[in-house]
């Protein structure tokens, strides 16, 4: 059941073909993506969307036949602004997004997991990573879409939704910092064993996206590799809207 929902796509969700979102993500420059993950735990991916995808994308907020779910943040102590879970089948361009994506990333993710001493190994294509999630009783769709309003902002945490985690996401600005929105900085955290909190802000311009770790990442010490622990969140929005397309991985039970 859960298979042929994915395959029944949505309609669009943008003005361009969905079928050229793969095409720009192979466009990207992988190896210095690739850099910038191991030494730092993110990377920005510039342009990955065009503005009219990013426009189409924000205004299915208030339509909730798109949706499985409505977070409040503030009902929950995570922060304050809203977000909501995609439902299955997701929109064309997430559809197609979410593979092309996880194509990259899954020699980082087993890479990471292998300098860890972690066994898990990710499979070559989404669908059969998909599978083992929903197996295993992860089966809702966890692509969300987060609106936020001036004053509110997003508490470190870490998305993990059950067993299987793919220890690698995505997020993407949709909105325009300064015209549409003030604040609002995507800000990471690194717990290193026995040090202080190490933190990272990531600045982004409409249609950037940003792929950061998950949970933990790799770290070159003296003695080896070691696990540093990561969190991210979203700093206070000064005045404006902000809409963001998070991309997880693993489904969520």
């Amino acid at each position: 059941m859960i298979a042929m929902a994915i395959a029944k796509r949505a309609p669009a969700a943008t003005v361009d073909d969905a079928a050229d979102i793969a095409a720009r993500v192979d466009a990207l420059d992988w190896p210095q993506i690739t850099a910038e993950l191991d030494s730092q735990g993110c990377a920005v991916l510039k342009n990955l969307l065009t503005t009219d995808q990013c426009r189409a994308i924000a205004a299915l907020y208030p339509d909730d036949a798109h949706f499985r779910s409505r977070i409040v943040m503030g009902r929950h102590g995570f922060g304050r602004g809203e977000y909501k879970y995609f439902s299955y089948p997701l929109p064309d361009l997430i559809a197609e997004l979410r593979p092309a994506l996880y194509t990259h990333l899954q020699a980082v993710a087993n890479r990471w997991n292998e300098a860890m001493g972690i066994d898990i190994r990710y499979p070559a294509e989404h669908a059969a990573f998909l599978k083992r999630c929903h197996e295993a009783g992860q089966a809702r769709p966890t692509p969300l879409l987060l609106q936020y309003e001036a004053g509110d902002y997003n508490c470190l945490h870490q998305d993990l939704y059950g067993e299987h985690v793919f220890p690698l996401q995505v997020a993407i600005l949709l909105s325009e910092p300064g015209r549409d929105f003030t604040g609002g900085e995507l800000v990471l955290t690194e717990q290193r064993p026995r040090m202080q909190s190490r933190a990272e802000v990531v600045p982004l311009a409409l249609g950037d996206a940003v792929a950061f770790a998950v949970h933990h990442r790799p770290v070159q010490g003296t003695r080896g590799s070691y696990r540093v622990n990561m969190r991210h969140g979203v700093s206070r929005i000064r005045s404006g809207q902000r809409h963001t397309l998070g991309v997880i991985f693993h489904d969520a039970k």
